[in-house]
């Protein structure tokens, strides 16, 4: 059965027992892979990590099951190794189709809403079109995509902890585990609100905040920045890749050129060609470097991309709970107005004034009605404002519930960003390091190539 921790009925998932610090394992050398953990001390930022252990996946050994038939699928090998207290193994073993990352996906979404759960690599696309989803290089690509989403999960304090997760990692009986799931969820649902109730010209989809918060005003701000510097890292990249192709082409051009030079100088044809040699090496280099970093380069810096874009739904949802107080409130107010307009119609007569604070409009509608004979006696007044009074209380208790839930929603909003911010920076610090890397070894490579040509061309004689 799920703690209290892995449910959203009170928001504030982070429980406060986390191990002490004498009980957590130190912190990961930088040979590990997977989660860090660590516990903050005592009065520090309440924002601060925590997590309970380290959680690391391994996606791996793609194989094709049904081979042959209409049903075919990949399935894939998911592995673990962890020292959290809510695994009964420190390792698992299980084998996952796409359809099962799906599952989890959506229902630790539904589960977590204040959480930024890691998207999916999407269907729409062209493989699915061509057929060519069961060929070599989109299992692997997919197997890469399924390999960071683990990843994102497990460096996650909350979800790495969640029921689904380490359902997913141990189960033997997956389905079943999946269909208990859909029948018991963690968060029930409690049927129609009164909020869902109101009309859709009370709570509009398109509906502002009237009291925006600046904390997520600024985030919104940092997001939005964050997207575009990613876009024109990859328009840069872009540019630079399309230079390096031109570039590398030039250098292949050159070596033709040198080479036939080569031809035409007897004393000093093989240098000549040795140098046209290494230029071709070169064009290669560059060639292969290109072709080889651009994809993976440009396919991270998408997921990081889409991973922002569901940090961004999440201020978006809290935005939505913020409003549902601000929309309750105003609801509330309305019906106490029209209970104290009821309640001063009694002994109103013609040409007596508005009671004070009711307002001109109230009172022209009194006389309206009665005009038309539509005032209620008194026994239908006593009645409607018994209800009244029924329908304010029932308000208040939801208007101090949503405001109570915009609050909790808020302050875990505050925490996620400081998740998402962490994994943030380790995914631009792997991709950037990638790209570094890339380029270091071939130039590197290039260097040996230049430095052998060396003292081939010290050789030549030139007599004066």
């Amino acid at each position: 059965m799920m703690n209290d921790n892995e449910v959203f009925e009170s928001v504030a998932w982070e429980s406060e027992d986390l191990a002490p610090p004498s009980a957590v394992p130190q912190q990961p050398t930088a040979s590990s892979s997977g989660a860090g953990y660590r516990v903050p001390d005592a009065g520090g930022d309440p924002t601060e990590l925590k997590w309970e252990g380290y959680l690391i996946p391994l996606v791996s050994d793609p194989i094709k099951e049904l081979e042959g038939t209409k049903d075919m699928f990949v399935s894939y090998k998911v592995t673990s190794k962890t020292n959290l207290p809510s695994f009964s193994k420190s390792e698992t073993l299980t084998r996952r189709r796409f359809q099962d990352f799906t599952f989890l996906r959506e229902n630790l979404a539904k589960d977590f809403p204040a959480c930024v759960v890691p998207p999916l690599p999407g269907k729409h696309r062209l493989e699915y079109v061509t057929g060519d989803r069961f060929s070599h290089e989109f299992i692997e690509r997919r197997k890469e995509d399924l390999q960071r989403f683990m990843d994102r999960l497990a460096h996650h304090p909350t979800l790495q902890r969640s029921k689904l997760l380490r359902d997913f990692l141990t189960s033997t009986e997956w389905t079943v585990q999946m269909h208990s799931h859909l029948a018991h969820p963690p968060v029930p649902d409690a049927g129609g609100s009164l909020l869902e109730n109101l009309s859709d010209t009370l709570i509009n989809a398109f509906s502002r905040v009237r009291k925006p918060d600046e904390r997520f005003l600024e985030m919104r701000d940092h997001l939005d920045k964050f997207e575009e510097g990613l876009v024109g890292i990859e328009r840069g990249w872009n540019r630079v890749n399309n230079k390096m192709g031109d570039l590398s082409t030039d250098y292949h051009d050159m070596a033709v050129s040198v080479q036939g030079l080569g031809f035409l100088e007897s004393g000093i044809t093989e240098p000549l060609n040795r140098f046209s040699n290494v230029l071709l090496e070169f064009s290669t280099h560059m060639k292969n470097n290109s072709d080889q970093s651009t994809g993976p380069f440009i396919h991270n810096v998408h997921s990081l991309l889409a991973y922002s874009q569901i940090n961004r739904s999440v201020l978006k949802l809290r935005d939505q709970k913020q409003l549902d107080f601000e929309e309750l409130t105003d609801y509330l107010s309305q019906v106490s107005l029209e209970r104290d307009r009821l309640a001063a119609r009694s002994g109103l007569g013609g040409g007596v004034a508005p009671p004070s604070g009711l307002g001109l409009g109230a009172y022209l509608r009194d006389r309206v009605e009665a005009i038309r004979g539509t005032v209620d006696d008194d026994r239908t007044r006593v009645e409607k404002k018994k209800k009244l009074d029924l329908r304010i209380k029932e308000l208040e208790n939801e208007v101090t519930a949503a405001h109570e839930t915009s609050d909790a929603f808020s302050a875990e909003t505050l925490k996620e960003q400081a998740v998402f911010e962490h994994a943030k920076r380790a995914e631009m610090k792997e991709i950037l390091g990638e790209m570094v890397d890339g380029q270091i070894e071939m130039y590197q490579q290039a260097m040996k190539d230049w430095d052998s040509i060396i003292p081939i061309m010290q050789r030549i004689r030139v007599d004066v």
